[in-house]
């Protein structure tokens, strides 16, 4: 039999119940000159706290609406295409394609009070006019100050004598799986929307293009289109993410949104409004994530870290003595969990200054420093590479060979040289054909490509898009990395 617990207990249980209840805690620290007014180190109120964070932050968060072009294709008629009804009706042989103006809606949060404001590339990058609304119905035309299309980040910027709120930016790093966070944006034109949910997972990659810098935060919050660009906030009212992109079968939101870390933001906020755009580091290395088979021909038991594949011979990695086989579990003295990660860090580190890695090589922990080299510097050499993997040489297609081709821009590559025994040669490519994708992937330039091989595993089964340089034909084609 339980003993009976007086009302004065009863009310005191209550009390530390709920005390407890708001003891939840969340990642703390905002980022030094960022931080609007100095965050509160206590425990959070979580009957009030969604409350707090829309009103401290709705107002530094805007409404970015965009005019830009796109490329649509021509409507055509039936039988146009026949040299015969062509010659007795006389039609002109038109541009297959024609630029078209479009509209698009997206989100940004003031960054600074100078009027700066991050937002996604995909929002207005290639945009002709910018139009910003603020929280009280301010509107202002603002203009890119620079972009990231790897990062898929963008900062514009607008002129005014208004004293503008901005937002403070948290630690993406101490947040944890689990954790309670809050979107604002402006989802399908709805002004100042505010969601909640949880973070569902960290450092997701592979999402989009795979040569871009990638790593995601998931989150359950609801965010659809025209959230993009606006910010995922912890409950202390600090941004730990940027809304980006969301996976979904039906174009609305289905329970997974995926958000730039702040980290990462930031690092590239602050390029874009130094510099107007990113220079990157560049370790000249091809990594993948270590599996149960690859771990075991190596002699580890660790499943984390990233397996370099291949070094650059005379790159960053290659003259510091990294190998192929070697496992980097370590860069900077901050655990690497698979092979983007070690991408990503080597990417926002300072060119020229040098990295402390650890390896396992042969079962034994390794220590090795690195130059980190300039990834702008790395064409040369990634250009040899891919010549090595692919057995091809290729420059950029001018705007008359795009014309001449059907295309509206010189998008692609064209190839200038194949081995005959080459990965390509073999499977019928020539001097004069083109490329314009790889693995789904679009080639924009050679660049791009040049990228996109990089990022490719020895031995692996690769698709293209490619057009013939004889017929004008166009299909996909299989071959295998060497």
């Amino acid at each position: 039999m339980f003993p009976r617990v007086s009302e004065r207990c009863r009310r005191h249980l209550i009390t530390v119940l709920a005390t407890l209840m708001a003891l939840f805690l969340v990642s703390a620290g905002s980022v030094k000159g960022q931080a609007s007014e100095k965050p509160n180190k206590g425990p959070v109120d979580l009957s009030t706290a969604i409350i707090q964070v829309a009103k401290k932050n709705i107002p530094a968060v805007v409404h970015i609406e965009v005019t830009g072009q796109q490329e649509v294709a021509t409507p055509s008629l039936p039988f146009e295409d026949d040299p015969f009804f062509r010659y007795f009706f006389g039609l002109p042989k038109g541009p297959k394609k024609y630029k078209k103006e479009s509209k698009g809606l997206g989100t940004g949060m003031i960054y600074d009070s100078r009027g700066h404001i991050l937002t996604n590339y995909h929002v207005v990058g290639g945009a002709t006019k910018i139009e910003v609304v603020l929280s009280n119905g301010s509107k202002y035309s603002a203009k890119l100050v620079g972009s990231d299309p790897k990062t898929d980040l963008a900062v514009i910027r607008i002129s005014t004598k208004e004293r503008l709120p901005y937002v403070t930016f948290g630690d993406s790093d101490k947040v944890q799986v689990g954790e309670w966070v809050v979107a604002i944006g402006h989802p399908r034109g709805l002004d100042q929307t505010v969601t909640q949910g949880i973070i569902s997972a960290k450092h997701r990659t592979g999402i989009t293009d795979p040569s871009s810098y990638q790593d995601f935060l998931q989150t359950d919050a609801a965010i659809n289109p025209g959230n993009s660009g606006g910010p995922l906030l912890n409950l202390r009212g600090e941004v730990i993410g940027v809304n980006t992109i969301i996976v979904s079968g039906s174009g609305g939101f289905e329970g997974i949104g995926l958000a730039i870390p702040s980290g990462i933001a930031l690092h590239v906020a602050k390029l874009l409004i130094a510099h107007g755009k990113v220079e990157r580091g560049w370790l000249g290395v091809s990594v993948q994530d270590p599996t149960p088979e690859n771990a075991k021909a190596l002699g580890v038991t660790a499943r984390k870290g990233a397996l370099i594949a291949e070094t650059v011979r005379g790159g960053p990695a290659d003259r510091a003595g990294l190998r192929k086989g070697d496992i980097v579990v370590s860069y900077q003295g901050k655990d690497i969990s698979d092979g983007a990660s070690l991408r990503n860090e080597a990417a926002i580190t300072p060119i020229g200054s040098d990295a402390k890695i650890t390896i396992i090589r042969g079962g034994k922990k390794q220590d090795l420093t690195i130059r980190i080299g300039a990834a702008k510097d790395a064409a040369k050499a990634l250009a040899a590479s891919v010549k090595e993997r692919l057995g091809v040489e290729v420059r950029a297609l001018t705007q008359k060979e795009a014309e001449r081709r059907g295309l509206g821009s010189a998008q692609g590559v064209l190839i200038t040289w194949v081995e005959p025994k080459g990965p390509l040669g073999k499977v019928g490519f020539e001097a004069g054909d083109m490329i314009l994708e790889v693995n789904g992937q679009a080639v924009s330039n050679p660049e791009s490509f040049v990228e996109l091989v990089a990022s490719l595993r020895p031995k692996q089964q690769v698709t293209l898009m490619a057009v013939d340089h004889s017929s004008g034909s166009s299909g996909y084609v299989r071959a295998v990395v060497r």
